[in-house]
């Protein structure tokens, strides 16, 4: 048994059991990822995959738990390879932060500034995606900080700090008759076609319980996946916008207003995400520091270095 054949195990799982993507991934051909399965199988005396002729369809039960402990072994053999780098270059590197659009493009641009004129020497990495993007690339070790305001906190694998509360806010081209409410109801709201964010991202969540708790189906006509696009089709008068009040810059945007929606929807919580028992680089810990200073740099590494077992605690203000 060799870390190639578990490696060839951890993608098969996360490829769906498509040999040419895992050969793919891990630059090696698929005749030879094939080779290393039925060698490992071999050698252990059990199938690992369930087959339909050459195609693999799923994992077998002996190959369910072989899975669960190669993805071990691997995270283990990552931390050792991380060891030296951790401690010999504590103020130089890289840093890659997973985020949302709505996140990179509103609320961190004034931490990279803090945390650039800390560690001039870190090398930033900014990846967008969607939430489960981002625990995804946590979870496989291919960033160090993701940012999100859902699926972080729900990941058993990851240790979530909080960072700040958010509102949802309604826009609305100017001269728009809800100008006049002084406060706009769900039931009113429901009246006209609504553009929000797609599921899965930026609280669409709370906006879509809100309308369910009250008995009301909503007339979404159109679903973004960043802010921009909301607010530019608000602009076309295709409908009302429902977006983060952070992405309520309306300098580019004179034509639109802005109406308050805090007592429609429930408030959102922005949450740093780490991988859970991974090592980490002092500037990690400082740049979730520059994020919210409420943090105890003693907490966040008590949990951050915890194992999955030990149940976090929460309880930081924000």
């Amino acid at each position: 048994m060799n870390f190639q054949q578990l490696k060839i195990i951890r993608e098969a799982a996360r490829c769906e059991f498509n040999l040419t993507e895992v050969a793919n991934t891990l630059f090696t051909s698929q005749s030879g990822v094939s080779r290393h399965i039925r060698d490992l199988e071999d050698e252990l005396g059990v199938e690992i995959f369930i087959r339909r002729g050459k195609r693999l369809l799923g994992m077998t039960e002996p190959g369910k738990a072989l899975l669960n402990i190669a993805e071990r072994i691997l995270d283990e053999a990552g931390k050792v390879r991380r060891l030296a780098d951790v401690f010999t270059n504590e103020s130089s590197g890289v840093l890659t932060i997973a985020t949302t659009h709505t996140q990179a493009r509103y609320s961190l641009p004034r931490v990279i500034k803090a945390f650039r004129a800390l560690y001039p020497h870190v090398r930033l990495e900014l990846s967008q995606g969607s939430p489960q993007e981002i625990v995804a690339m946590l979870v496989a070790g291919e960033a160090d900080v993701g940012i999100a305001s859902e699926q972080v906190v729900n990941n058993s694998s990851l240790a979530a700090f909080p960072w700040f509360n958010w509102h949802h806010a309604l826009l609305v081209p100017k001269g728009h008759e809800l100008e006049q409410q002084q406060s706009v109801t769900l039931a009113e709201l429901s009246r006209y076609p609504l553009i929000t964010y797609r599921p899965g991202i930026t609280g669409r969540s709370r906006v879509d319980r809100a309308f369910h708790a009250a008995g009301l189906k909503p007339d979404i006509v159109l679903s973004a996946q960043d802010s921009d696009v909301v607010k530019t089709y608000v602009e076309l008068g295709l409908g009302v916008g429902i977006l983060a009040d952070q992405a309520c810059q309306l300098d580019e945007h004179a034509s639109l207003t802005r109406l308050e929606a805090k007592h429609l929807f429930e408030p959102n919580t922005v949450w740093l995400g780490l991988k859970r028992g991974q090592l980490q680089r002092n500037y990690v810990w400082q740049f979730l520091e520059l994020c919210n200073a409420n943090l105890s740099l003693e907490e966040i590494k008590r949990q951050a270095l915890a194992t999955e077992s030990e149940e976090p605690v929460i309880d930081f203000q924000i």
